[in-house]
């Protein structure tokens, strides 16, 4: 556990204001951090804390809220600081009360996404590596997205999988094939780069008070938004409402259709590697489903 005074004093330099806790109350779901609110009495933070040799994953997270944060797209929590404290790595940001999400929650959602992707950006990647879960996700800088994708988010989730002795040589394959002929799911379609929350399922979705929709716990980066919509979709979708009014400011190429495995797969097969063999039969029919494109 971390040392909370440590902890407070981190908040007050940050605020300028001093902060003393009269309650902490911890969170659960989460199952890469753990978290806990701190509550003064009348201001209160959200706080998660890993291990110490996490800090660098708190630090990513803070350059990715602000880079949301800055293009007044969307809403996110605002980060406050990170550091060690007691042994423990911690990040504190600002703690926003929810409220009940609604269609014109998913529908404001959908608006603001599509806004936030069609601001333009300088290329692929991002600032800095940051991570996808717990895994270390690389962001080079890089004009070449199909290069990117298959080097930075395929082949490095299936070397790691190879390393870890998961799924085997027919996994390993399958990839190998994909990969090699990954441009061939690109024909026609030339992905320009958008800023992306980077892991946008269901889980990091929610509702203001007011209704307004916020996101947060990103894996930020610049890719071809395709990948932020086709997550979305992996674990039990959004309500229709997002969709239609995503599509309504920025319709989707009909080749999604079959990309939207593609990146999800990425997602899958670090699924497979966080938590197990589980996935491993999700992953290899996505393979499959792919390389039927191809031929």
């Amino acid at each position: 556990m971390p040392h909370w005074t440590e902890i407070e004093a981190a908040i007050s330099k940050a605020t300028g204001r001093t902060f003393r806790c009269v309650r902490r109350a911890p969170v659960g779901g989460g199952c890469i951090n753990a978290a806990t609110i701190l509550d003064s009495g009348d201001t209160r933070f959200f706080v998660k804390y890993n291990r110490a040799e996490q800090l660098w994953m708190f630090e990513a997270e803070i350059a990715g809220l602000s880079a949301i944060a800055a293009t007044s797209s969307v809403a996110v929590p605002a980060p406050l600081c990170a550091g060690v404290a007691g042994g423990d790595a911690f990040l504190v940001i600002e703690y926003l009360p929810m409220g009940p999400a609604s269609t014109a929650t998913a529908a404001a959602l959908g608006t603001q996404l599509a806004a936030l992707h069609s601001l333009a950006q300088p290329c692929f990647g991002f600032e800095m590596d940051n991570a996808i879960g717990s895994t270390p996700q690389q962001n080079p800088q890089s004009d070449d997205w199909v290069e990117f994708f298959r080097r930075h988010r395929l082949e490095y989730q299936l070397d790691l999988a190879h390393k870890a002795g998961r799924g085997g040589s027919a996994l390993q394959t399958k990839g190998a094939r994909l990969c090699d002929g990954l441009g061939g799911l690109f024909a026609g379609y030339s992905p320009v780069p958008s800023l992306l929350h980077g892991d946008l399922w269901s889980g990091n979705y929610a509702a203001l008070k007011n209704g307004a929709p916020i996101i947060f716990d990103p894996a930020v980066y610049r890719g071809d938004r395709e990948a932020d919509l086709a997550m979305t979709e992996l674990f039990g979708g959004f309500p229709r409402a997002f969709y239609d009014a995503y599509a309504a400011v920025s319709p989707l190429d009909p080749g999604y259709l079959v990309r939207r495995t593609l990146y999800n797969l990425y997602h899958v097969l670090n699924h497979l590697n966080l938590f197990g063999s589980g996935y491993l039969r999700q992953a290899e029919e996505m393979l499959d489903q792919l390389l039927a494109e191809l031929e």
